[in-house]
């Protein structure tokens, strides 16, 4: 049975779906049958993987979510594209049961298929994420290391109270990752502090640094694995990877 992860936070350019992409990419490298799930409108996860949004996304309708599914370049790394349609987007950011019900369906359906479904939701604390937040068993939230870190993520823990209240537990709290950490900087390392102080064990011993890898791989539709495997952010994504099953 499928662990099922959504990483999140409203905030936008923390490296939500750098983190998407490429942890997801390296549990597929590890042997895991993994299932990659982009709802951003943006697509950006989508093209990270060199693919295409699709026409309508695999989440809004009635048909059997497989068939939506592409498979990546990566060994054992499935993709629900997303889709760029304004229709979508407002289906996907429907509240009320009838429509979180149906998300939530759509990925049960196939949790059997794979160990670790991984959800890039928009940058965004609304309607859109909350759902992706109820149909998951997990949360994981990415915090670049900068002053305003734990402001936004303060109202996004709220969001996400609520939804573990309204599903019972199903959802519980997978981990917060510190990015584009630069040890250099007293800033970073008052961040660092300042979080894990805050949170506690939640916050993975992990941390991705400030890389140029990580950026240039996107624009070439490859992991950072695929794009520079010796790279710092390589390093990075192996290390949170290898702690993420280590958790379970």
């Amino acid at each position: 049975m499928a662990k099922i992860l959504s990483v999140v936070n409203q905030k936008g350019g923390v490296g939500k779906t750098t983190t998407s992409v490429n942890l997801s990419a390296a549990l597929a490298m590890s042997g895991k049958k993994t299932l990659l799930v982009d709802i951003d409108p943006q697509c950006n996860a989508t093209s990270a993987l060199g693919q295409s949004p699709a026409a309508h996304h695999g989440l809004t309708g009635t048909d059997s979510l497989p068939d939506s599914i592409v498979e990546t370049d990566v060994p054992h790394l499935g993709l629900l594209p997303g889709s760029r349609s304004f229709h979508d987007a407002d289906v996907l950011a429907e509240t009320g049961d009838r429509s979180t019900a149906r998300v939530r369906k759509h990925l049960d359906s196939v949790m059997s298929e794979y160990e670790y479904i991984l959800i890039d939701c928009p940058p965004s604390a609304g309607a859109m994420t909350e759902t992706a937040l109820t149909a998951s068993t997990e949360v994981l939230i990415p915090i670049q290391c900068e002053y305003f870190a734990m402001v936004g993520v303060t109202q996004l823990i709220g969001t996400i109270k609520k939804v573990i209240t309204a599903t019972d537990g199903r959802l519980t709290f997978g981990g917060i990752l510190l990015t584009m950490y630069d040890e250099s900087l007293e800033l970073t390392r008052e961040v660092d502090e300042e979080v894990r102080d805050f949170f506690g064990d939640i916050v993975f011993e992990s941390v991705v640094p400030r890389d140029v890898a990580l950026c240039e791989a996107p624009s070439h539709g490859q992991t950072v694995f695929q794009y520079a495997p010796r790279s710092r952010g390589a390093f990075a994504y192996t290390q949170l990877c290898m702690e993420v099953l280590q958790r379970d």
